[in-house]
Formats: C-alpha cells, structure tokens, sequence
C-alpha cells in the first residue's frame, strides 16, 4: 500500500537582505522542501511578502506564506491585497495565514487581537480573497482584480479557542500542538468542535503542524526545553503557555511555575521527543515518520529552535540535515 510522504515546510527569518532571502527560498526549494514560511516581523525592517514576491519569481515548486501576519498592524484589505499580489506571482503555490500577534504587535506597542477581532479581521480578509464584496467601516468594498486559484486562508492556532476558531472560519490551520497522538488527538478534537458548531465538514480542513527542530546530539537539543527564550518566558513558554496544556495532554505534567533549571535530563528527553524534532538528523527523520504513523501527520512546518537573540540567524544546519538526510529517508519510506 502507497504511504503519502509528509509535506516539509520551514520557517525561514527576514534575516538578511531581500536579494538574499530569495537566494535562501531557491535553496530550499532544491533541498526539496515543500514549502517555506517566511516570518512577518515589521521591526525587522524587512518586508514579508516582498520577500515572497521576490521569491516567487525565484522558485517554481516552493508553497510560499507568511509564518505568520496578524491583523492588529496590517489592516484586512491591506492583507488581502499583498496576499493577492503574492498568488499573482505564483499561481496556486501560495497561502495566507493569520494569527493574533506576537513580536510584530508587541513592537508596534500594541495588544494582540481578541479572538472576536481576530474572527472579523481573518472573515473580511478570507472574503475580500474570494471576491466578496465586504463592509469595511462605513463602507462596503471588494478586490478589483481576483486571483486564480484563490489562496487558502489559514489561522494559526496553540490554544483550544483559536483551534474551534479555525474549525468555524479558516481553510486550514497551523496548530503548535506538538507530535504526541494523545495531544494531537485532543487538539483535533477542538478543531471538530469549531467545524460542526459552524456547520462544516472537519475533513476538508488542511492542517499544518508546527514543529520544533533542534538537530544535534542528545546534550545539544536537551538544553532547549532547560532554556529561556528571554529573560521571564521560558522557552518551553514560546509563543505561548499552551505548549504547556498539549505536554500535559502527552503525559508529561508541568507546573505553570516551573523554572528552566528545574529540568531534568529525563524530563527534558521526554518534552523533546513530545513536542517536537530534537536529535541527529535520522532521529528526527524517524520521529517524523512515527508522527505519521501514530496520529496521521502529513503536513509539517518546520520552527527551527531559537531564542529571543537568534531568531533571525537563517537554519544553515536544518536545511543542510533536510537535504542530506531527512528528506530521504522520508522519501524511501513512502
């Protein structure tokens, strides 16, 4: 019997100029990633979706979106627009995903969008891509040239209210849920909750799981989970306490007070192989395909491990470990 191979995704930071972020999209591309995600962070004084314009013309095959935008400091039409702009440049290669805010908002000195916000934002920006005429304040206005094929809208989700949100409203989701069937099990559980309270089929979703990667030997990567992404957010923390709820969920109880130091090497080995793709590039290579196995992963996006500091250092080593050795080994085994 065929087994579908798992789509890789991965993120890739606005971390160098533009010219050469293309040259990083291209190279992912020929390591044989599916698709590479491109963080949105204003501050960093480089555009996303220029990136992704740029990279679009640079790439034939790569799935390009932004990891993530949010709705508080690009307004619905602003987002429709440049996503459209982006699905022009690659048809039918292209998503949109929305989620409330981190980095980019708290920069900006401003609060991440409500999930009602977040629910009306993400509603006219989906609406106004599929050429909906949709009210805009005082006025009502749609998209003067449309797309073809419509992107896909996704929202990103790493708690229960934003999961059953992306069942009512979204075409797919981008959950941080972690790899461990018990909490995969449970967060598509939310996810079916929001779907059929909205009258929606759970199975025409597309969900996209985000997943740490630390490639390195057993020392190296059980330092994450003892780590601090900034000083009074754990990284265990990052980008939000749920990661928490869905370790719970895998059987690991963690206390909301529990300091980095308190890890153990025992505990720190069972939240890496938990949460995510901690080890040699085998080992993660076959964590993956255990994720397939066990709870039916298809579709991964790849969060290279990082900290406050080094969050916009480019994954020389995740690409190189993908290329040479992750990638085929998924690629033999389906």
């Amino acid at each position: 019997m065929h087994v579908k191979q798992v789509k890789v995704d991965i993120r890739i930071p606005v971390g160098r100029p533009i010219p050469e972020l293309a040259d990083w999209l291209a190279r992912c591309e020929d390591a044989g990633f599916h698709g590479v995600g491109v963080h949105d962070h204003h501050h960093a004084g480089r555009d996303a979706y220029l990136t992704l314009a740029v990279g679009a013309t640079r790439t034939s095959s790569l799935t390009l979106y932004p990891a993530v935008s949010n709705s508080v400091t690009r307004d619905p039409l602003v987002l429709a627009a440049l996503a459209n702009s982006v699905a022009e440049l690659a048809p039918g290669r292209t998503m949109v995903s929305l989620a409330p805010g981190f980095l980019s908002v708290e920069r900006a000195g401003r609060p991440r969008a409500s999930v009602d916000q977040l629910r009306s934002a993400f509603t006219s920006m989906r609406d106004l891509l599929a050429g909906a005429t949709v009210p805009l304040g005082d006025t009502a206005t749609r998209l003067r040239q449309v797309a073809s094929p419509v992107p896909p809208a996704l929202l990103l989700a790493s708690g229960p209210r934003l999961l059953e949100l992306a069942g009512e409203i979204a075409d797919g989701v981008l959950m941080l849920v972690g790899l461990d069937p018990a909490a995969i099990a449970a967060a598509r559980r939310h996810l079916r909750t929001g779907a059929e309270r909205a009258g929606r089929d759970p199975a025409g979703l597309k969900e996209i799981f985000i997943v740490p990667i630390g490639v390195g030997d057993q020392a190296e990567v059980r330092a994450w989970p003892r780590s601090w992404f900034r000083p009074g957010v754990p990284w265990l923390a990052y980008p939000s306490r749920s990661n928490l709820r869905w370790l719970r969920a895998a059987g690991i109880e963690l206390a909301d007070d529990l300091a980095p130091d308190e890890v153990s090497d025992a505990l720190a080995d069972r939240v890496c192989d938990a949460f995510g793709l901690f080890g040699p590039a085998e080992h993660c290579a076959e964590r993956l395909l255990r994720a397939r196995e066990e709870a039916g992963v298809e579709h991964v996006f790849l969060f290279p491990v990082h900290t406050a500091e080094t969050g916009y250092d480019m994954p020389e080593r995740e690409i190189e470990a993908f290329a040479r050795t992750i990638g085929p080994m998924l690629s033999q085994r389906c």
